[in-house]
């Protein structure tokens, strides 16, 4: 893997889930079009709102989907059902995997070690579930992952649950996982800020991936 690759780190605090999304569209087309634009990274957090995997399936909704008590969308990343809300600090990167390692297995496992490493700063035990995707602690779901490749370009990423309202996720089946439950960091370090965490989550993704943070080149507007 290549060391020293330059990203263009972008800080947000609330954005909409759909303009986040337009970002990731037309970031990603852009570097379809031109596979020589750096990567990038994007930390920020989302107003209360769920969203389905392409392949996600209703029944992991406690409610009518035509009456969502929050926005619901249905979007290009693998998984099922999750929700985002304020104090969660989302995380998209659009990388280019050709220039690491093309291989979806592989990216996925690196942003859950992105997240293990953050936790472990903190003293926690982030850990792995076989056969799942996500970061735990003590069995208690803390980050989940979920991602599209297009032309080995990423778009979507993850979500680590740092000090949110989680009573949200009481109306879902978080990622179709019924018997585990959902938690924060706040659980185990009272007064914990995303603030805090997000500077770490930049620092350690940048170490795991081999990149040096840049600013960014272009102005994303927040309205």
């Amino acid at each position: 893997m290549a060391v020293g690759l330059p990203c263009q780190i972008y800080y947000f605090g609330s954005v909409p889930y759909t303009l986040a999304w337009n970002w990731q569209q037309s970031l990603v087309q852009d570097r379809k079009l031109n596979p020589d634009l750096d990567d990038l990274l994007m930390l920020l957090e989302h107003p209360p709102v769920y969203t389905l995997g392409q392949g996600a399936d209703l029944q992991f909704l406690k409610f009518d989907p035509l009456q969502s008590p929050v926005e619901l969308h249905r979007v290009e990343r693998g998984g099922e059902v999750t929700y985002h809300c304020p104090g969660q600090l989302v995380g998209y990167p659009i990388l280019n995997l050709k220039r690491y390692t093309p291989d979806l297995h592989w990216y996925l496992r690196q942003l859950e070690e992105v997240l293990i490493q953050v936790l472990a700063i903190y003293g926690l035990p982030g850990e792995r579930i076989p056969g799942l995707t996500g970061v735990w602690i003590n069995g208690i779901k803390v980050a989940a992952v979920g991602i599209k490749v297009s032309r080995w370009i990423t778009m979507h990423g993850f979500a680590l649950n740092v000090c949110p309202d989680l009573r949200g996720f009481d109306a879902i089946i978080p990622c179709g996982i019924a018997h585990r439950p959902v938690g924060s960091l706040a659980q185990f370090i009272p007064g914990i800020t995303l603030e805090q965490v997000r500077p770490q989550v930049a620092e350690t993704f940048a170490q795991v991936f081999g990149l040096e943070l840049i600013p960014p080149e272009v102005e994303l507007m927040i309205n």
